[in-house]
């Protein structure tokens, strides 16, 4: 029998599944050039993977069933791993047996037959106005370039629904010159046009106008990163992150603020005032309808809320 040939539904000599999952992450990096943290989340999933009771890297990647990738996820379950993470385990395993069934190494991908966790529908957290507005204006007390910046950031965040890595990522270029719209790059580094409101135009360009103060307009040409940090270098997402944290325990707010409260209040406002959904998909930026539709439920719950407080015979009470 020549060798490659295919034995009971797997091929002979089949690579180990160590090189494979090497392979696999260079080919996602160098040809499919995916985020550095999509590829992150990648490489930790198939280490652990790799891990697996019964698992290892020179175990032949022919040799696996689905049995074997059945016992993984009860692994992963008995671990107490959210759902979230066990169906991302699963989607990072089944791409691993795709690329590999692509280029012959298998004769037929056994992830397929994997079913997804049910994950509970989790409504986000938003903030109330009162919220927003006094995490905007806590930085906007002082009168110092990096107060200006967070100001900026704060009210880009709530203008215009960005991810913090968009923001993150943003370049002067990018922004118009009256600071009303902006191009950011989004999952899948797919761009997207976002607007920002008089709030955030006014901020926007504070920031700027110090800036080119503080740093001379060289900089600006040199370091084209609209959020730099106080060395003048392009602010991180960790960066962002911290200067939240700074903030968020402030007198007035219910609850710990993150980036992704803006990105849910920004939503949940539109929606509430009338937005169609499919607009609101769109600017957010979400490939699927579904995930924007978690939004509408929050609204009508704002919209039942109203109703009891503002009618004659509402079900507050108070009448």
């Amino acid at each position: 029998m020549a060798e490659g040939e295919i034995v009971g539904g797997t091929a002979r000599q089949s690579p180990p599944l160590g090189s494979c999952v090497s392979e696999f992450l260079v080919y996602l990096e160098g040809v499919l050039v995916l985020s550095g943290n999509t590829i992150a989340a990648y490489r930790n999933d198939l280490s652990q993977f790799l891990g697996m009771p019964g698992f290892s890297g020179s175990l032949p990647v022919g040799s696996v069933s689905v049995e074997m990738l059945r016992q993984c996820i009860g692994v992963l379950s008995r671990m107490g791993r959210a759902a979230s993470s066990i169906n991302r385990f699963v989607a990072s395993v089944r791409s691993l047996f795709a690329y590999c069934r692509r280029l012959g190494y298998i004769t037929a991908n056994p992830a397929l037959e994997l079913k997804s966790v049910k994950v509970p529908r989790r409504i986000p957290r938003f903030m109330t106005q009162a919220e927003v507005d006094k995490i905007c204006a806590q930085p906007a007390e002082c009168e110092l370039l990096w107060e200006k910046r967070d100001t900026a950031l704060f009210e880009m965040m709530y203008s215009s629904g960005c991810r913090i890595g968009e923001l993150a990522g943003l370049s002067l270029p990018d922004v118009s010159s009256d600071y009303s719209q902006a191009v950011v790059t989004g999952k899948g580094r797919k761009d997207r046009l976002v607007f920002f409101g008089e709030d955030a135009r006014k901020a926007m360009r504070a920031y700027i106008e110090d800036r080119k103060e503080r740093f001379g307009i060289m900089s600006l040409q040199s370091v084209n990163a609209f959020f730099v940090n106080q060395r003048g270098e392009r602010l991180s997402v960790r960066g962002i992150r911290y200067i939240l944290d700074r903030y968020s325990g402030a007198e007035g707010t219910n609850h710990h603020v993150t980036p992704h409260s803006f990105r849910h209040t920004f939503a949940t406002s539109l929606i509430t005032n009338g937005a169609d959904v499919r607009l609101v998909q769109e600017l957010l930026g979400h490939s699927s309808i579904s995930t924007t539709q978690r939004y509408t439920h929050i609204s009508t719950e704002k919209m039942i809320e109203l109703y009891n407080k503002a009618h004659p015979h509402g079900g507050d009470g108070s009448r």
